[in-house]
């Protein structure tokens, strides 16, 4: 029957022509993705979508990844952020084992540069459902055989299973960096890093400034952000040990979306995608207030508290260095000790709720307790402070800072104790 061939051949070409819409997310090493053809590759679940875009007003082309059904377009990762294209001509292929985006005239734009012995078995690129670009082996679904990853290489986004931080085998550090502006991903001012001090914390700089340190992990958060409290739908975690030193968070519930970023007017935030209200819901953001989040804003021996005024406050036992720029609240010059340590007869004045000094000066040791802690500190006479590394369980561990007391601040609630170190005549 004519017409029964003729209308199984339409179907079978409506099917070939629409294949792209059988959210494929695969692409050969013989295949490649065109900004002329439209094709885009979906993930397993429709989550993320990775195709060509221009952002806003922009005439530029760039290669990202974006959530695929939100209304309101949301990148997450950019290749090629500070190199686009200049109009509509692109390709994006494997080469000799690697990513490469062709502009004009054949002209690469982007490439994962790897360098690589002569392996010959044919590679793969992969869209994964967690939103990362992977390529690898096509016989090795693996990830410890992912020849590279997107997620080693963040733009401004941190998406669960992503990890931001050190991976010391190979030194890479993976941190974030802004948009310049909302219609353009190019590597903009501010940046979220971790920074391999004798505990590890995250700085968020201006170009090479830092602004706001996020303060150490506690066990249970990073001291500087105590709303980032326990949630039903998602678990974080910290690691530290000989092979990577990188914070990572895990959604339990799949339905609600949650992302890190840091935006292009220096905020590091939580945003979360509610179905029933369509649109991104800042969760919290940081710095939270332009005073006392503001890195080293009270010099040394000075702590910030947005409750006193004004905010900055001398801890007990040292004054102002320069009494009239105090009163003029230029505070840079922070406190100096009213009475000298004298090694032997000094004790400590305890204050709560403290996110806790920077810790450049600091040594850390996990093996013992707040009282064994106080009694190393008071054996060293350049030990200032002591305090617990871990929160958890009545806290554990020991911090020693030596040396000036820097960038701390005080808080209502949240926060940890500190001990520092006083001579007998201030511990009245």
């Amino acid at each position: 029957d004519n017409s029964y061939t003729l209308s199984f051949s339409l179907v079978f070409f409506v099917f070939i022509l629409f294949r792209p819409a059988f959210s494929i997310n695969t692409l050969s090493s013989t295949e490649s993705l065109t900004i002329s053809s439209n094709r885009t590759l979906v993930s397993p679940g429709d989550v993320f979508e990775l195709g060509f875009f221009t952002p806003g007003s922009s005439s530029r082309w760039y290669l990202g990844i974006w959530y695929k059904k939100l209304s309101d377009r949301t990148y997450v990762w950019v290749a090629n952020r500070d190199n686009p294209l200049p109009n509509s001509i692109g390709t994006l292929k494997i080469s000799n084992m690697n990513f490469v985006l062709l502009g004009d005239s054949n002209k690469s734009v982007w490439s994962t540069n790897l360098i690589r012995g002569n392996e010959r078995s044919p590679v793969v690129a992969e869209l994964l459902a967690n939103g990362n670009f992977v390529m690898r082996d096509t016989n090795n679904n693996d990830a410890s055989g992912f020849l590279w990853q997107s997620f080693d290489f963040p733009t401004d986004t941190l998406l669960p299973e992503m990890k931001l931080g050190y991976d010391l085998k190979t030194g890479l550090n993976r941190f974030l960096t802004s948009w310049r502006s909302s219609d353009d991903p190019s590597s903009g001012e501010f940046s979220y890093k971790l920074e391999l001090l004798k505990i590890p914390e995250f700085y968020l700089s201006s170009g090479y400034f830092p602004v706001h340190r996020v303060g150490p992990w506690n066990g249970i958060r990073f001291s500087g952000i105590p709303e980032d409290q326990k949630l039903s739908y998602m678990v974080y975690n910290f690691t530290e040990n000989s092979e990577e030193v990188a914070y990572t968070f895990l959604m339990t519930n799949n339905s609600i979306y949650s992302r890190l970023t840091i935006s292009s007017s220096g905020y590091f935030e939580r945003l979360t995608w509610t179905p029933s209200s369509g649109m991104w819901n800042v969760f919290w953001s940081s710095p939270v207030d332009l005073q006392c989040d503001v890195y080293k804003i009270c010099g040394p021996y000075s702590y910030c508290d947005v409750n006193t005024s004004p905010v900055c406050n001398c801890i007990q036992g040292f004054d102002p260095w320069n009494v009239q720029q105090w009163d003029l609240r230029a505070w840079s010059g922070g406190c100096i000790r009213r009475t000298r340590l004298s090694c032997s007869r000094d004790g400590f004045t305890r204050i709560k709720n403290m996110k806790l000094p920077e810790t450049t000066m600091a040594t850390v040791n996990r093996s013992i307790g707040v009282k064994e802690c106080e009694k190393r500190c008071l054996s060293d006479c350049n030990c200032t402070a002591f305090a617990n590394a871990d929160i958890r369980n009545g806290g554990t561990g020991c911090v020693i800072w030596t040396g000036r007391l820097n960038d701390m601040r005080n808080y209502a609630a949240d926060g940890q104790d500190l001990y520092v170190r006083l001579a007998a005549a201030d511990l009245v």
